[in-house]
């Protein structure tokens, strides 16, 4: 693998990003490869100005100007994997009402109607577009098999473990050749269901297991509207963040309640911590000094040599530019006010 593909060995607690940036408006109005391009340059070079050491591409490709509800963390793969339907009737609008575990949808995203296959999802030729213009080790995300199972109306498998796995399968066959220094699971549904845990590590570890570089796995507690959407804690969830194959977690943490924190130490040790300590469902930007006590509290809690990175509680897309620029900022010099660099 190129060297500039290797995530820093130094500082030992590094910064990254969740996933997505804010919306670029220019980049809205001129629609096409090259502008993509351009905006995704722009959107690295932004990180690594600021110190950013393992910065995302921003998934602005994924986000859909005519469908700005969400940042396209399940559209952009329902709509391009073979057997789903996006084109739905009156009775798979009711059907899906009935799945009270996802009532801040109104509708699913897509319909199963046949066996789940790749189609038209091409993870390599979105990864390599940003290596491209990375400049450097980057971070590329993909959304978890459990959440995108979640949210469509199953009219094939009739069996919701059965459509998680193919799901995952699917997506394990896409990810062993991506050209970047870390691959990210992004999986905010599991913390409202933790029963499901199981069936949840099952098809996240297929797609990790396929993976030859890095292995991340985020989790928090959703950001619809600047809102939570799934209730519960980090506590029933441990069992199962133990199962997981990766190397580090991305864990949501500055929006959580201390006492719900102090879970996170029961984590395996083999398994290394990214602590969330940036609000991104609020427009105040931390200052520096916030941030570092927000390390120094979770470093204090876990463990001095449990916290690898740190970063946003997630991605970017519900905020402006000039309110993300600032976050990603106080968020390098928090990191580097606490560790004295």
């Amino acid at each position: 693998m190129p060297a500039k593909f290797h995530i820093p060995e130094t500082p030992h607690i590094l910064t990254t990003t969740v996933g997505s940036y804010a919306t670029l408006d220019w980049l809205m109005q001129s629609r096409g490869q090259q502008p993509l391009i351009d905006a995704t340059s722009v959107v690295f070079a932004t990180q690594r100005r600021a110190g950013i050491d393992l910065p995302t591409d921003g998934e602005l490709y994924r986000f859909d100007g005519d469908h700005p509800d969400t940042n396209g963390m399940i559209d952009y793969f329902l709509r391009r994997l073979g057997g789903i339907t996006t084109e739905m009737s009156k009775s798979d609008f009711s059907e899906f009402g009935k799945k009270t575990e996802m009532a801040f949808r109104r509708k699913p995203a897509g319909v199963v109607k046949d066996s789940i296959h790749e189609g038209t999802l091409n993870l390599f030729e979105d990864c390599d577009r940003a290596a491209e213009v990375a400049d450097g080790p980057f971070k590329f995300t993909l959304t978890s098999p459990y959440m995108l199972a979640r949210t469509v109306l199953d009219a094939r498998y009739g069996d919701f473990e059965a459509l998680t796995l193919a799901i995952a399968d699917v997506l394990a066959g896409q990810v062993s050749d991506l050209p970047c220094a870390c691959v990210q699971i992004d999986e905010a549904n599991i913390p409202g269901n933790p029963e499901d845990g199981p069936l949840a590590a099952e098809a996240i570890n297929r797609v990790l297991d396929a993976v030859r570089v890095e292995k991340a796995v985020h989790f928090c507690f959703g950001n619809y509207g600047g809102q939570v959407i799934q209730k519960g804690s980090w506590k029933p969830l441990i069992d199962f963040l133990n199962l997981l194959r990766c190397d580090h977690l991305v864990l949501e943490w500055a929006a959580r309640p201390d006492q719900d924190c102090d879970a996170l130490a029961d984590i395996d040790d083999r398994i290394k911590l990214g602590i969330g300590v940036i609000d991104i469902k609020v427009n105040r930007v931390e200052t520096p000094d916030e941030v570092a006590k927000r390390i120094e509290s979770a470093v204090k809690r876990l463990g001095p040599d449990r916290v690898r990175f740190v970063h946003p509680d997630c991605g970017f897309w519900m905020l402006k530019r000039s309110v993300v620029d600032r976050k990603i900022a106080a968020l390098v010099k928090g990191r580097d006010h606490y560790l004295g660099i």
